[in-house]
């Protein structure tokens, strides 16, 4: 829960702080700065966009949570995940599917080692339309 990990790093955690965390912690999606202030006004109306950009720097700063640029123009954020997952983009919808695959991680690590490099962090993004609309 992301407003627990906050107060363990020492973070004042004012109550729009709190609002901002919770509704990014409920999040099943990985919603942008728009998205989280307009979930996050409905909960309270006097959180400004303003204040949700510097919560959501300082908690990205702070490793509570993960910036993504899916290629669609806007940042969007996640809670910073206990394991390691990739992501699958859909290009019409702008749906993202997080994904783990043990082949994928084993190969990445492989082609770090045959290059020279011992693999110390990645981020997997595939960008794709569903099969059914190829055509």
């Amino acid at each position: 829960m992301i407003e627990q990990k906050c107060i363990e790093k020492g973070l004042r955690m004012t109550e729009q702080r709190r609002v901002i965390a919770r509704v990014l912690s409920g999040a099943s999606d990985h919603p942008d700065a728009e998205e989280l202030h307009r979930r996050a006004s409905s909960v309270d109306p006097n959180i400004s966009l303003a204040t949700v950009y510097r919560t959501v720097k300082l908690f990205e700063d702070s490793g509570i949570i993960e910036r993504h640029d899916f290629r669609d123009g806007r940042s969007r954020y996640e809670e910073a995940p206990q394991e390691h997952h990739d992501h699958l983009i859909d290009v019409k919808s702008g749906r993202v599917i997080e994904f783990h695959s043990e082949e994928i991680e084993k190969l990445q690590t492989e082609i770090a080692r045959r290059l020279g490099y011992r693999l110390v962090d990645h981020r997997l993004e595939l960008y794709g339309v569903p099969l059914d609309e190829e055509r």
